[in-house]
């Protein structure tokens, strides 16, 4: 009984643990063919990741350039010989130019070529390696500034505008876009028939002659411009590089690169702007002298009219300028031209002061001849209205016949010029033109030759002079 209890439990026992068994072989089967997939995947991996080496690339160019294995705060052969800094720039656009501010704005792109063998690397290809802005941190570059600048920055859109190039040898180029506004000390003495030579001038703040040399590399073609470059008011005649040295009393002397330009000022502008309304304001003047010595209002009128706008050209013209202490071409011309056309007013005062000095002549004479008192011809004015000249005759005899109570009593009720009965003007006979050339005054008729000649004369001597 005990054996066939015995021999249940056996059969039992080894029904149920051959399943078990076999579920644990399956299993351990399974887990080594996802090891040997993992080790698959692994080496595929490995292999892809030497194929494509971007992701593991910037910490081997860090290893490869050395970077944490010098101190990169000193220049490059520091205690040697200077290290030479090449210059070139690339002048994208002039921007604006103010004659007020004296400065003008610039746009280039300017880069630094020298050479660290601190960041020389092995290469089989020789081929050489480009960074951005997050590199010029960890490295030594050139200190450049620009002498007199206003204001400068490095353009940022979409990122810093900085590029950096090391070649497998150690030599390094270096770009940047900049934006600066500098001083630029303009002669206005020739306004605006002007010629302006402005300059940008670069140079290191820190290192001195003993530690860098700056030079342009390639010499007066290292200043390259954009075709299209044009302003409104100036022609770009040329650009050109120099070199030269500057001494600082307390720090020594520093190498200074120059970027030179001419402009030449558009004088089209002007003329339509300013000299042809003050040619036209001083011929406008002229007019007078044809009009007759008798139309006072006229006369008076047209020569305030001139004056006020000349005026009102010179205020507008030196409103855009600077406020210089000397005489500018503009000047010279604006201020004869208003010369002229104050003098064709005085001219018509001296006119007007000779006739009544004339008229007040003949009248003496004229009392002195019929030895009794006569009316003259300011007073006749007065009773009838009309302006008598030298050429009127008055009737002595109607006069005779009327007591001089007879006249203040006409003085009193007054009369039209044609109903007077006292004044009596000859009938005008013959041309018209004829008698207001005859009847104007010999200063009128010298003025309208004088005056034409030597406003000619002096724009042939300014325009010879300033162009």
């Amino acid at each position: 009984m005990v054996l066939a209890v015995w021999l249940v439990f056996f059969i039992y026992t080894w029904i149920t643990r051959i399943p078990d068994a076999s579920t644990t072989s399956a299993i351990k089967r399974h887990h080594h063919q996802c090891l040997a997939s993992v080790r698959q995947t692994r080496i595929r991996e490995t292999r892809m990741r030497k194929d494509d080496s971007t992701k593991v690339w910037p910490l081997k160019r860090e290893q490869l350039l050395h970077i944490e294995d010098h101190d990169f705060s000193t220049r490059p052969g520091f205690g040697g010989s200077p290290v030479p800094v090449g210059i070139d720039v690339q002048v994208e656009s002039i921007d604006s130019i103010s004659e007020v501010n004296m400065d003008f704005t610039m746009t280039f792109y300017l880069r630094h070529y020298w050479k660290d063998e601190r960041l020389a690397f092995a290469s089989t290809t020789n081929k050489s390696m480009t960074f951005d802005h997050r590199l010029i941190q960890k490295i030594w570059v050139p200190d450049i500034f620009f002498v007199h600048s206003k204001r400068s920055f490095i353009h940022d859109t979409t990122v810093e505008n900085i590029m950096l190039r090391v070649h497998p040898d150690g030599n390094v180029l270096f770009s940047l876009r900049i934006t600066v506004s500098a001083m630029c000390l303009m002669d206005f003495s020739r306004f605006p028939l002007d010629t302006q030579n402005c300059s940008l001038e670069l140079e290191s703040y820190a290192y001195n002659e003993e530690d860098l040399m700056l030079y342009w590399k390639h010499g007066n073609k290292s200043v390259n411009t954009e075709e299209h470059i044009s302003l409104s008011q100036f022609f770009i005649e040329e650009f050109s590089a120099s070199s030269g040295l500057a001494f600082y009393s307390s720090t020594g002397w520093y190498y200074r690169l120059f970027i030179n330009f001419v402009l030449r000022r558009h004088i089209f502008f002007f003329v339509l702007q300013t000299y042809f309304p003050a040619m036209l304001m001083v011929m406008l003047s002229w007019v007078s002298f044809w009009i007759d010595r008798r139309a006072v209002p006229a006369r008076v009128s047209l020569g305030i009219t001139t004056v006020l706008t000349m005026s009102t050209i010179v205020t507008g013209v030196n409103a855009s300028m600077p406020q210089v202490s000397y005489v500018k071409a503009v000047d010279v011309y604006m201020w004869v031209s208003s010369l002229f056309v104050f003098l064709s007013v005085i001219e018509y005062a001296a006119v007007n002061y000779l006739t009544t000095v004339e008229e007040w002549k003949q009248l003496n004479r004229r009392r002195k001849i019929s030895g009794m008192y006569n009316i003259d011809a300011v007073q006749a004015m007065a009773f009838d209205g009309c302006y008598h000249d030298s050429e009127t005759d008055v009737d002595q005899a109607s006069f005779s016949q009327h007591s001089e109570e007879d006249s203040m009593g006409t003085k009193f009720t007054g009369s039209a010029c044609t109903d007077s009965s006292q004044l009596k003007r000859k009938p005008v006979e013959g041309n018209v033109g004829r008698i207001i050339i005859e009847n104007n005054h010999a200063i009128d008729t010298y003025s309208r030759i004088v005056f034409p000649i030597v406003y000619i004369i002096f724009n042939l001597f300014y325009w010879g002079i300033y162009l």
